[in-house]
């Protein structure tokens, strides 16, 4: 499969040189564009143009695109150039500037570069399809730590996601029983639920709409590093005054220490990504996540 995309890739450059007479970067590149969104789409990958980034000095650039897992986490970058450019050049440039050295690609339509952990590691003549098989399995193939890491904690996480949700649980139910504050609290925010989302909720949605805020309203800080993003509608400030009853400080702190190892993992991977839109992108994917382990322990 991998030769047929790349037979096709040359095809497509033949064409689009005899049709436009250029060898302009903004021409030639889109052949090799298709190339990495078809070789991704096979994996799973997102191809996304004019990728923005911060480099180490905060400086914003955008390389021409970027892979990026489910996660929104990219797999790896490429940058385009003219033939009629140094290429060496152009790299040295690009790279004094603060470009990710990580996993990436520099091309024109003659020479392809591969980077990855700051090394260039294979460099080869976009003709020779042989060659450029191998560069591309290279940068396909190449798997971020934060990404290893994250997949470990999920599992970790489907491990410890039972307990966590029983002892939270059980927390609820004694207070709702001793605690007449709670209760209050309760009640006041089944009104404001069955105002605001569904008149037929009920307690017991309360009581898991209550765990859920206080697993995810962790997963939102690490994400955005804004512990006040969860607060910003109504329905969340609400679920803060009902936890404010009995959740805080030590208590908060032991129970979600088993999730600590999962929680550690999204801070690393969130860091990963710049851009808020993938972030959100990227949160909705950890939600789902925290979802469907929730529902599997309850189920099982």
């Amino acid at each position: 499969m991998s030769q047929l995309l790349i037979n096709d890739y040359l095809k497509q450059l033949d064409l689009i040189k005899k049709a436009s007479g250029s060898l302009r970067e903004t021409i030639v590149r889109e052949a090799f564009k298709d190339l990495l969104k078809a070789w991704g789409k096979q994996q799973g990958l997102v191809f996304l143009a004019e990728y923005p980034l911060k480099t180490a000095t905060k400086s914003n650039i955008a390389v021409d695109g970027a892979l990026l897992h489910e996660l929104r986490m990219p797999l790896g970058y490429w940058e385009a150039k003219d033939e009629s450019d140094d290429l060496e050049e152009e790299i040295s440039k690009k790279l004094k500037k603060g470009y990710p050295q990580d996993n990436i690609i520099f091309s024109d339509d003659a020479t392809a570069v591969l980077w990855q952990n700051r090394n260039e590691v294979l460099r080869c003549d976009m003709t020779d399809t042989h060659a450029l098989a191998r560069l591309l399995k290279l940068f396909f193939s190449f798997e971020r730590p934060e990404i290893a890491g994250f997949r470990a904690a999920v599992e970790q996480f489907k491990t410890d996601l039972p307990a966590v949700l029983q002892a939270l649980r059980e927390m609820i139910e004694r207070e709702h029983q001793s605690n007449a504050s709670f209760r209050k609290a309760e009640q006041n925010f089944l009104i404001h639920a069955q105002e605001a989302i569904n008149p037929s909720l009920n307690e017991a949605d309360v009581r898991e709409m209550l765990i859920q805020h206080i697993l995810t309203e962790e997963i939102f800080a690490k994400v955005f590093d804004d512990s006040d993003f969860h607060q910003h509608n109504n329905v969340a400030r609400e679920l803060y005054a009902l936890e404010a009853e009995f959740f805080t400080g030590s208590l908060k702190k032991q129970t979600l220490k088993g999730l600590e190892t999962y929680y550690a993992a999204i801070r690393a991977a969130a860091a990963q990504i710049s851009s808020h839109h993938e972030k959100q992108a990227f949160l909705k994917v950890i939600i789902t996540h925290l979802y469907g382990a929730d529902r599997a322990a309850r189920a099982g």
